[in-house]
């Protein structure tokens, strides 16, 4: 029996409209967004810059957007120490809620504090769609010092003059200094819990947000990136979620043995357990790693 021609319309048709959106959700890569550390910018040609070219490059057709924060690149310098941390992850929330190429979902890749900055945005952005969260030298348990600084600033003699001042007390907060609102005393871990005005929340040091925890677990992936030679991050272990034992300054404790996992106050273990939570380290200073290194560990296991 020869088919009708309204058979073969309808089927043609089908060929013409079904399939090459098919072919299209199948071949269209993930976004990937980027957010730059301490005195950085979402364009420095030779950091954030180079980052993106390396993932367009291994990645043809797709979008990157690396975070700015203000008007201009040297407002975007200027806020990665001086704007409170809290009112610029609405700001991305809110433009990354607008953005069409997000829409269907990205992947995240956070540079030293933009590694925190983006899990709190994870789990407070709940419309945001993130498959895979990546760290690379963030401090999750926040810093204890601040040992060096991009050379050549000025601001970061102001930064670690306020900071060994007092990093809770009103006056440094009303500065409103970005590394205060992670810095995270292990002498006084009650003023740290009380005053902290972003860490100690997003950690759910005073009390649980479930939708944190849930949002968190959404993940495909979380990956923590710790540099074994590290002179920024003190202490190093705080990449991998490790921090000192409260009330002194000198044993660290892993995150296994610590209330945020034991408790799995974040998800953590939950990630952990389905093997989502993936420990990297390497050796270097912070945040020095070669091409060859992103490409193999970075983008062809998890922006691909």
């Amino acid at each position: 029996m020869r088919p009708s021609g309204l058979i073969i319309s309808v089927v043609l048709l089908l060929a013409l409209v079904v399939t090459p959106r098919l072919i299209s959700s199948q071949e269209a890569p993930v976004p990937v967004v980027l957010w730059h550390g301490m005195g950085d910018s979402c364009c420095n040609p030779l950091s954030m810059g180079v980052i993106k070219s390396l993932i367009e490059e291994n990645i043809p057709g797709v979008y990157v957007l690396s975070v700015r924060i203000g008007d201009s690149v040297v407002e975007d310098v200027e806020n990665s120490f001086l704007m409170n941390l809290n009112k610029q992850i609405d700001m991305v929330c809110k433009q990354f809620s607008n953005d069409p190429n997000l829409e269907m979902g990205f992947n995240a890749v956070g540079f030293s504090q933009g590694g925190q900055f983006l899990r709190g945005l994870v789990q407070r952005c709940s419309g945001l769609k993130v498959q895979n969260l990546i760290s690379i030298g963030g401090q999750h348990q926040g810093v204890f010092g601040l040992p060096k600084c991009p050379v050549g600033l000025h601001i970061c003699e102001y930064v670690r003059e306020l900071l060994t001042k007092g990093a809770y007390e009103e006056y440094v907060c009303a500065c409103v200094i970005v590394q205060a609102e992670y810095w995270h005393d292990p002498l006084q871990e009650d003023v740290y819990r009380r005053k902290s005005v972003f860490l100690a929340d997003i950690n759910q040091e005073r009390s649980v947000n479930t939708t944190y925890r849930e949002n968190l677990i959404k993940l495909k992936n979380f990956v923590l990136v710790k540099f074994n030679n590290e002179t920024v991050v003190v202490p190093n272990e705080s990449e991998w979620f490790g921090y000192y034992r409260e009330g002194q300054e000198k044993e660290v404790i892993d995150l296994k043995d610590s209330d945020i996992y034991i408790k799995d106050k974040l998800g953590l273990k939950v990630l952990d357990e389905s093997k989502r939570l993936h420990f990297l380290s390497l050796d270097g200073d912070h945040i020095m790693f070669t091409r060859k290194w992103f490409v193999e560990n970075i983008i062809n296991p998890y922006l691909k």
